[in-house]
């Protein structure tokens, strides 16, 4: 089965994505549980944290139709050592905030050596990184989501992801989101039929498919391999529709959550329409 849904609001306080999710016809959702551009936020509050899982209970989102995005601001592979501890301690929290509402994933953007590190240094000190969260913390996994390689961020290519795989201890609690735009703008033809396939054989050959918890559905306005992270609506970019037919109909991808991220959320509802008929053709 497919869940597919996109990454809504939870302005007002987290109890309210559900609904949010609900009311464009979500079988999954996608959620911040503090403000992203922010280092602090106030912890959830017990109102918070029962309203949120009742009303996920309400509308039957269980907890791995959830895909919860952790702060921008944060970066795992940082060389700086102050600014480090500072991204990891911030990772603990976002973590502990899944904890409390019983969410079992955590998905962020594994990091950059912003030039002053070299890549196996960064995808070693993600990796620590990722250690020290789990060793702090019990029951959410940490979901790794593929980049396009703009700038110095790492994690764009397949190898890279599994790299740091590799070096984290508890491979039980660690996952990846793969991102349709990010993986096409890092080079990954997944636009035609055996562009797709060879894709999907090179994520089982490097990591394995059963590391994927979930994907962020989005064309892109760039061209194959630009390395820039630019979201399109479904259809409107260089991807193309094809590719999001292909997915929502292939079986690897049943029982995790499809998630869009596309620029326009008034016509998320008619996207997610869109899928849900591919299923059903």
């Amino acid at each position: 089965m497919k869940f597919i849904g996109a990454h809504v609001s939870a302005a007002g306080g987290v109890e309210n994505a559900p609904k949010n999710a609900h009311d464009i016809g979500a079988t999954a959702f996608a959620l911040f549980t503090k403000n992203q551009r922010r280092w602090q936020a106030k912890p959830l509050t017990r109102e918070n944290i029962l309203g949120f899982k009742k009303t996920c209970d309400t509308y039957g989102y269980l907890p791995d139709r959830i895909l919860a995005h952790d702060s921008y601001l944060i970066n795992l592979g940082h060389p700086d050592k102050e600014a480090l501890e500072k991204s990891r301690t911030a990772f603990v929290d976002e973590m502990e905030r899944c904890s409390q509402l019983g969410l079992a994933f955590l998905n962020f953007h594994p990091g950059s050596h912003l030039g002053k590190s070299d890549l196996d240094t960064c995808l070693a000190t993600i990796a620590d990184s990722i250690n020290s969260a789990l060793d702090k913390t019990q029951g959410v996994t940490a979901v790794i989501e593929n980049t396009a390689g703009q700038g110095t961020n790492v994690g764009f290519h397949f190898d890279q992801i599994a790299a740091i795989i590799d070096q984290v201890h508890d491979k039980a609690r660690v996952g990846v989101c793969i991102d349709t735009c990010h993986a096409f703008s890092a080079g990954y033809d997944l636009k035609t039929k055996q562009g797709f396939e060879d894709t999907w054989q090179a994520f089982d050959a490097a990591i394995g498919l059963t590391y994927l918890k979930g994907m962020h559905l989005n064309d892109s306005k760039k061209i194959m391999g630009s390395k820039v992270d630019r979201h399109e609506s479904l259809g409107r970019g260089t991807l193309g529709m094809a590719v999001f037919e292909r997915i929502v109909t292939d079986d690897r991808f049943d029982n995790i959550p499809l998630i869009l991220e596309t620029p326009d959320p008034a016509i998320w509802p008619s996207e997610i329409r869109q899928l849900k008929g591919f299923c059903d053709s």
